[in-house]
């Protein structure tokens, strides 16, 4: 049975296409080429089908999952639930403790939108870095494959990559989890990447599952002082490489750049460079534009996002207050996720011109209809306890500006 992927370069438009274009409210046609030529990709969960990429509404991912040191399979499947309330496009399962394919199967009972995992996540946690093989993360792979996982991040960092991060002078190293573990465990086995040696073998089953393969960032710098470098430039030439080779198997191809911290100025910059490198959707966990937003780095996240998605990223992965502090409750996802919607939102303002419900939350407060300006909000539950039980804004009072100057411009004036 063909890919997604493969029946777009044929010509067909599939189904998912179809539904992906009828809610985005684009041409399906238009979509299947952006499918076919690997700037878009398709994401199905049973009927639930999401586009990413070219043309397409900025997406929002959720981070949930346990540690080794806190676990509880509610609290999880909490986050997740709450991540889809509030609007999130997908949903990452980086559990590593606990019973990590209970947690997987009650959050896909839970949640209705795309799962996405690392797979040697769980393979470290069950086998741990020094016992596990090629074999195990092989055998992960399949398993979450055929539990009906939608998307899986692979690090591919190589040895030539691991010696460009060994001789630049970072403060902060490598941060990114999933790329430390993949370069430890290369570390201890003195071999090469697994997911590289093993990469026919992986696409062979993201082919027959029509999973999406997502290039991890592992180079992603932890700090601003650590910028874009030498190392981050050879992993995204590495990971374009392998991501033709994969859509050329008929697999679908994202690809993380520009996550972490990056100093402000520059992420427009990087966002412009990774998108001239290949066509692919970019993912960016953040970015973060300071380091000093402790326990508010969702507002900084926001403010990174922004520039990010407004550059071209394609999806963003939200930031909770807790980061660098702490494995985030269900108030910190969501917060974190309110933050990164608004993010995207603000790209898409930039790129699409998506400013429709922001005209009419304008009218809606020139018309001074607050429930109207509630349901509009992201968060209609917090606006409503913000305004309290005043049936006006209480911020002016009497000397509301709209109020008093309708009187000068009159009414028609702010209708138009």
């Amino acid at each position: 049975m063909a890919t997604i992927l493969e029946a777009a370069r044929a010509g067909q438009v599939p189904e998912p296409v179809r539904q992906v274009a009828s809610r985005e409210g684009i041409d399906p046609d238009q979509l299947r080429r952006a499918v076919a030529e690997g700037s878009a990709v398709i994401m199905q969960r049973g009927n639930h089908a999401l586009g990413v990429g070219k043309g397409l509404r900025t997406k929002v991912n959720v981070n949930i999952g346990t540690s080794s040191t806190r676990i509880s399979l509610e609290e999880e499947v909490e986050k997740a639930r709450i991540a889809e309330r509030f609007g999130a496009d997908t949903i990452t399962d980086l559990s590593m403790g606990g019973n990590i394919r209970a947690i997987r199967e009650a959050v896909f009972r839970a949640t209705t939108i795309p799962v996405t995992t690392v797979p040697i996540y769980e393979t470290a946690a069950l086998v741990g870095l020094e016992n596990m093989t090629h074999t195990d993360i092989l055998s992960t792979i399949r398993a979450q494959a055929a539990a009906g996982v939608n998307s899986m991040v692979l690090h591919c960092v190589d040895n030539k990559l691991l010696g460009l991060l060994k001789r630049q002078q970072r403060i902060s190293g490598v941060v990114s989890k999933g790329g430390s573990i993949t370069c430890v465990y290369m570390h201890f086995h003195d071999r090469e990447n697994p997911f590289i040696e093993l990469f026919d073998e992986i696409l062979d089953t993201f082919r027959r599952y029509d999973i999406v393969i997502s290039f991890g960032n592992t180079a992603r710098g932890g700090g601003i002082h650590d910028g874009w470098d030498q190392a981050q430039e050879e992993e995204l030439r590495k990971n374009c490489a392998l991501g033709r080779y994969a859509r050329e198997r008929g697999v679908q191809v994202i690809i993380e750049v520009a996550g972490g911290h990056v100093r402000f100025d520059r992420i427009a910059p990087v966002i412009r460079s990774c998108k001239q490198a290949a066509p692919f959707p970019l993912f960016v966990a953040g970015p973060l534009p300071t380091d000093i937003a402790l326990g508010y780095d969702h507002i900084a996240g926001c403010a990174g996002a922004s520039a990010a998605s407004a550059a071209g990223a394609d999806y963003l992965c939200s930031i909770t207050p807790s980061e660098h502090l702490g494995l985030p409750g269900p108030e910190q996802v969501k917060e974190g996720l309110i933050a990164f919607r608004i993010a995207a939102h603000i790209g898409d303002i930039a790129k699409y011109g998506m400013d429709a419900a922001d005209r009419e939350m304008s009218l809606r407060r020139a018309g001074f209809d607050r429930d109207g300006q509630f349901a509009l909000a992201l968060d209609e539950r917090r606006a409503r306890e913000l305004a309290g039980d005043t049936v006006d804004c209480s911020m002016c009072g009497d000397f509301c500006a709209i109020r008093l100057m309708k009187r000068i411009l009159g009414d028609n004036r702010l209708a138009e």
